[in-house]
């Protein structure tokens, strides 16, 4: 229980206190006009009980984060502050994934891709785009850019392994 605590803790209560508190700011950002953003790495939401099955705990705390998307876009609409989320297409070579055992982290991706991926969105205008679910891959070919290949932590090596909550 405590490690489920633990990831409750940080994917949903943390998005939300974290959202909370920046709220003010990021109000002040809209009526001076920029463009205020929430970016959570959260999965699109989806109800196939394969997500479910192996690793429910982890799949409860992830969908809690893609809710408050939900929740939040549609409550700060109106005030100009963007809320979205964002998720990796493959596995993303990181310090997590290296403690998982057997993963192969050739096929895994660099965390450029998704830092790639946030920058873009984060770069659309708040008002317009807000409430959406991304995958990095899609956000990169929306902007033209559809070579992949400086992401991959092993040039030349098999496909990347596909993410969890990906169908």
């Amino acid at each position: 229980m405590k490690r489920v605590d633990l990831m409750f803790g940080i994917n949903v209560r943390g998005t939300y206190a974290c959202s909370q508190a920046c709220l003010p700011l990021l109000k002040k950002s809209a009526a001076a006009g920029r463009n205020p953003h929430i970016l959570t790495l959260s999965p699109p939401l989806s109800m196939n009980p394969k997500w479910f099955k192996n690793h429910l705990a982890y799949t409860i705390a992830k969908y809690g984060m893609s809710m408050c998307v939900l929740g939040m876009a549609e409550e700060f609409r109106a005030e100009g502050i963007a809320v979205n989320a964002l998720w990796p297409r493959t596995i993303i070579r990181t310090a997590a994934l290296a403690m998982i055992p057997g993963i192969d982290t050739d096929r895994a991706r660099t965390p450029e891709i998704v830092a790639d991926a946030a920058h873009l969105m984060l770069n659309r205008e708040a008002r317009q785009f807000t409430g959406n679910f991304c995958i990095d891959e899609e956000v990169l070919a929306s902007a033209g850019v559809t070579d992949l290949a400086k992401y991959a932590v092993a040039p030349g090596k098999d496909q990347p392994i596909p993410d969890l909550f990906v169908d």
